[in-house]
């Protein structure tokens, strides 16, 4: 087990979640899984940790849905596909809060935020939103982290025989990955937001 992943602790736990669910792209998906699920191993507290998972995963689809509010559906063909807009968009204006529910369980490669995005710019409203994503990720990561307690050990012992002598290379190119990451998200919402002008505040009508 490599020890700076198990310094990261609950903090890191948080900021990781935090990233996954905002407009900032992680290099690797499933971060957040695979972060708790090797922390559980490691003799973690399995709920503290999917707790902290919650709250960060929470944090940040919340300023991701309020971004699409105000952003509205330019924001969206911005930074999601045409061809997967118009299924999402029928989804989430038949049942929004299933949806959401939903998509916060697809396991990766599936992308969160599509659905996040859609969400906020289709009007789905802040209360169903939240109780769904909450209910949702806190199931998630519950089962992520018990995984981890319970099986976790037999991981531990495959990464110390397989990568062990790669986790420093491992390390640093993650670092730079999610540094170049951030940076991009950052230049892309700042970017956007310059282009998307003032007629996209409007808020779309209520999703249920």
């Amino acid at each position: 087990m490599p020890h700076w992943l198990i310094h990261l602790g609950l903090i890191g736990v948080f900021a990781v979640s935090a990233l996954d669910a905002s407009l900032i792209p992680l290099p690797l998906p499933g971060s957040t899984d695979l972060l708790v699920l090797l922390l559980a191993a490691h003799r973690g507290n399995p709920w503290l940790l999917a707790f902290a998972a919650m709250s960060g995963s929470v944090l940040g689809a919340y300023t991701t849905w309020t971004a699409a509010k105000k952003g509205g559906m330019s924001m969206v063909k911005r930074y999601v596909p045409e061809r997967f807009v118009g299924k999402i968009e029928g989804w989430m204006k038949r049942n929004g809060m299933l949806t959401v529910g939903v998509a916060c369980i697809l396991p990766p490669p599936i992308p969160l935020l599509p659905f996040l995005l859609c969400a906020g710019a289709l009007g789905v409203e802040r209360k169903p939103f939240l109780i769904s994503f909450t209910a949702a990720r806190t199931l998630r990561y519950g089962i992520v982290a018990w995984l981890g307690a319970v099986y976790g050990r037999s991981m531990i012992r495959l990464w110390s025989r397989y990568l062990a002598g790669w986790s420093d290379i491992i390390l640093w190119t993650f670092i730079g990955l999610l540094i170049a990451a951030v940076l991009f998200g950052l230049w892309k919402y700042k970017h956007d937001k310059r282009r998307l002008g003032p007629e996209t505040g409007a808020e779309a009508p209520a999703v249920s």
